[in-house]
């Protein structure tokens, strides 16, 4: 069982992913980053610093009681359209750019190599036949 599990480790797929997950990691980090400090506060400048955050529904009298805070859950809808709209525009760049990297700089002029083969087996058969 050991073994079986070493050899699972060893497949290129498990390290694929692994590091897949690390870089996704690191990418979230850097996205989120991108939308809480530097997209947030420009929206904030035409909404007027609205922040839904703090809305919330009191579910009992007191300091303690619980509340439904229905806020948060706005913030992260905002929050996760505005990451995944920057993420389709990264993506739309890199695939723009491989694009660009795959395309051949010249294409080669076509060149005219004459008739076919068949035609000219054609051409022969006619004069052939004509010379009767």
């Amino acid at each position: 069982m050991l073994q079986e599990f070493k050899d699972f480790i060893a497949k290129g797929n498990v390290m694929d992913m692994a590091v897949g997950i690390i870089i996704g990691a690191a990418f979230t980090a850097i996205v989120s980053s991108l939308v809480e400090d530097l997209i947030n506060p420009i929206i904030s400048l035409f909404t007027g610093g609205i922040d839904f955050s703090n809305l919330k529904i009191p579910l009992g009298d007191g300091p303690d009681a619980a509340s439904f805070n229905y806020g948060n859950f706005i913030m992260a809808v905002i929050n996760f359209l505005i990451i995944a709209w920057v993420v389709f525009l990264l993506v739309k760049a890199v695939n723009r750019i491989k694009a660009a990297a795959e395309k051949p700089d010249d294409v080669a002029p076509s060149v005219d190599t004459g008739p076919s083969e068949k035609d000219l087996l054609i051409e022969i058969r006619d004069a052939l036949v004509n010379r009767k």
